[in-house]
């Protein structure tokens, strides 16, 4: 069952920011802001650094929209600060450590064998989940595509196929 459309799991967790800084963060840190909470498999992986990097080199877009990037696996603080410090390099996003594997249970992208599929979730800026998607552990995720569906979600309209910015949608709900 879809967690579209449902209030966004609350959680609290140590994230590693920029070069390796250690900090406690909320979702509840975020209100009024779009959230892209992204799920990766691991630290220290072949995919992996290739979106959390792209997330950070487009970090800037996602500000322009009131919109905060996380990304989040099952990987301790430890693991995500030598990661960082031992070749991954500084972020513009928090990688948020889910050692205990609750906040991927809680947003139902937990695999069996303890961790995170690759899964992205827009909430916006009243907590709800707008958008969910999950890859296999071999395709990465386009983030130009995640750009453009949180661009597309804040219109607050309905949009169709291909939609870009500045192009016509096809009006607002119940109208």
């Amino acid at each position: 069952m879809s967690i579209v459309g449902k209030k966004a799991p609350d959680f609290k967790t140590q994230a590693v920011v920029g070069d390796g800084e250690v900090k406690e963060i909320s979702l509840g840190d975020y209100k009024g802001k779009w959230v892209v909470l992204f799920f990766y498999p691991a630290d220290f992986t072949f995919i992996c650094p290739t979106e959390i990097t792209e997330f950070s080199k487009r970090d800037a877009e996602f500000k322009e929209l009131n919109a905060v990037v996380l990304g989040c696996s099952t990987d301790s603080k430890h693991s995500h600060k030598a990661w960082i410090k031992g070749g991954l390099g500084r972020l513009n996003h928090a990688l948020l450590a889910d050692f205990n594997k609750t906040i991927a249970r809680d947003y139902d992208c937990l695999e069996p064998d303890g961790v995170a599929q690759r899964a992205t979730f827009i909430i916006d800026d009243k907590g709800t989940i707008v958008q969910a998607s999950y890859n296999s552990d071999l395709l990465g995720r386009s983030v130009g595509e995640t750009l453009r569906l949180l661009q597309a979600a804040q219109t607050g309209e309905r949009c169709p196929v291909d939609w870009k910015p500045g192009a016509k949608t096809l009006g607002k709900p119940g109208t």
